[in-house]
């Protein structure tokens, strides 16, 4: 099972990265602690995030969008899943808002879940936006990959990104950015591996089984897929650094 299955054919050709990703409802929340590497820690600066109004009403009619039902949260974020979404890169930046209204449709009506599956959004120009409902500082469960949404962030980068694609320096600043602030209200280094337990099967582990994944993660970690593309996934070691270093590490 490749990464991504087509979604929203008729609207921009966009395609939905979403193979794994699952409703927040399942059953059985992942437990266990991060391995925090030692080390006097700052906390990382609050990136500036885009609000989901700012996507989430205007254009295209989608109620689900603009009146979300009540989130549901962890105790904590101690990971988080990297992925891309699979679709255009020539896209211009002011275009995002409506990108982002399409890959929500897509999820909320033809997949019927009950919001966007990924918690955050980030665009070619490094512009960071709100995606699942809850609040952007709270521990939000996600619908972003099959088996391990608990305890865990997910990213979507907008565009696709496969071996010998070039990814956006200011793309990349942006994800480390939202790392080092999201891991570090948990006390995370995003360096280090957690534990974390499947909720599902499907997953590339039995429910039930606790592995010892990266805190930054691609999706392909925890998941039969290709995503986040070999491209981006090839810089998350130095993404993990850089966010390393924000947080005041060393």
């Amino acid at each position: 099972m490749l990464a991504c299955v087509p979604g929203l054919a008729v609207v921009l050709g966009l395609v939905l990265c979403v193979s794994g990703v699952e409703r927040a409802v399942e059953d059985g929340a992942a437990r266990g602690a991060a391995v925090v590497r030692p080390g006097v820690v700052r906390a990382a600066a609050r990136p500036h995030i885009v609000p989901r109004s700012v996507w989430a009403v205007g254009g295209e009619a989608n109620s689900t969008a603009r009146t979300p039902p009540p989130p549901s949260y962890d105790d904590k974020v101690i990971a988080v899943f990297v992925h891309h979404t699979d679709s255009p890169n020539d896209y211009d930046c002011a275009d995002a808002p409506r990108i982002i209204r399409y890959l929500a449709a897509g999820q909320t009506g033809a997949r019927n879940w009950d919001d966007i599956g990924y918690n955050f959004l980030v665009d070619r120009c490094g512009t960071i936006y709100e995606g699942r409902a809850g609040g952007v500082d709270r521990p939000v469960t996600g619908a972003h990959t099959l088996g391990f949404n608990h305890r865990t962030a997910g990213i979507a980068a907008l565009g696709t990104f496969t071996a010998g694609v070039t990814v956006p320096r200011a793309m990349a600043d942006a994800i480390a950015s939202l790392v080092a602030w999201k891991l570090g209200l948990a006390g995370v280094d995003p360096r280090s591996t957690v534990r974390l337990t499947s909720s599902n099967s499907l997953s590339r582990y039995a429910e039930g089984t606790t592995v010892a994944l990266p805190a930054l993660a691609a999706h392909g970690d925890a998941y039969m897929t290709t995503c986040p593309g070999a491209a981006l996934k090839a810089l998350l070691p130095e993404i993990r650094q850089k966010a390393a270093r924000l947080q005041g590490r060393t």
